[in-house]
């Protein structure tokens, strides 16, 4: 059986050019951009909890990276390096490399060096640490919605968990969504090209990813804003043709693991956030407003402006 750093060696070495020192030492030596503020997260996968048991490898470790690219999209940042901590229950070589390869495919995509990490024997647990860089003082947060903010989406948020339905048996979908459901809940995209547009070109006031749940993580920025919110559920787009309908309005709301972006705008800006729709080929959806304080209330309507009562808003680790 291969030691620690044998493991580590065969599978998770490879060049770090934006490194000054990568993997082989006590610390990753890192330098940052003159003039840039560091951008660092942290998200762990855990078997059972965030995956089935019998998840892809190669799949697992693109979406392990990814979830946490989709942080950095968020804050509007670009993404540099990563560190990745992980347990395992045994080595298994050929799930080992095949996951390793979805790793470097997702860091290759988005030009991401990983620069260390840590491995030991216990249930699967996958952890990255990713770090990124933006302009000093101009992240997006989730702190500077305004009142007469437009709320937008990105995306197709509610595939990802009509997928996870599918596959734990609680729907069955036509074959063709069920691939695409599949994949969106398996190869997540972070929208990291979108979040540095946003904050390059000016035109999000607020930002976060939809990780828990639409409705559960557009109410972060309503709490960290101190602002109220409108959505419009006629305004979500649906592309579940052949689902139950009760079920796909329920997955875009509070299913999650959509790692799409939820931003807000000023009305102004409504042409120009267009235009990067059409530029980055990226659908974006305007659903709702900001409608200022009332204790950072989220009203949902149908598509007669009548307020709808909301089941779940999203995934809670502990609830």
């Amino acid at each position: 059986m291969p030691s620690e750093f044998e493991l580590i060696r065969t599978y998770f070495s490879r060049p770090t050019p934006q490194a000054v020192l990568g993997p082989g030492d006590d610390c990753a030596l890192l330098a940052p951009s003159a003039g840039s503020e560091l951008a660092i997260t942290t998200d762990m996968l855990v078997e059972g909890t965030h995956f089935l048991a019998d998840t892809d490898p190669w799949q697992l470790g693109w979406k392990a990276l990814a979830v946490n690219l989709s942080d950095l999209a968020a804050m509007g940042a670009k993404p540099r390096w990563a560190l990745l901590a992980g347990s395992l229950p045994e080595v298994r070589a050929a799930w080992l490399a095949s996951f390793a390869e979805g790793v470097f495919a997702c860091a290759s995509r988005y030009a991401v060096d990983l620069v260390g990490g840590d491995t030991t024997r216990g249930p699967l647990n996958l952890c990255f640490t990713v770090l990124g860089e933006v302009p000093v003082g101009t992240a997006l947060r989730r702190d500077r919605a305004l009142s007469g903010d437009d709320i937008w989406v990105s995306g197709w948020p509610g595939l990802a968990a009509l997928g996870l339905a599918e596959l734990q048996g609680r729907t069955r979908l036509p074959e063709a969504l069920a691939k695409r459901c599949l994949a969106a809940l398996q190869r997540p995209i972070p929208r990291v090209e979108l979040g540095l547009e946003l904050r390059r070109r000016g035109l999000a006031n607020a930002a976060i990813d939809v990780s828990d749940g639409l409705l559960a993580d557009l109410g972060h920025v309503l709490e960290r804003s101190a602002v109220a919110a409108e959505v419009f559920a006629g305004r979500l787009p649906l592309r579940s043709a052949g689902a139950d309908p009760l079920l796909a309005r329920q997955c875009q709301l509070a299913g999650g693991d959509d790692y799409e972006l939820v931003f807000s705008a000023l009305p102004a800006r409504r042409v120009e956030l267009a235009a990067l729709a059409a530029e980055l080929d990226l659908p974006l959806w305007r659903i709702g407003r900001m409608v200022g304080a009332a204790e950072s209330r989220l009203t949902l309507l149908d598509e007669n402006g009548d307020e709808m009562a909301v089941d779940s808003r999203g995934y809670d680790h502990f609830g």
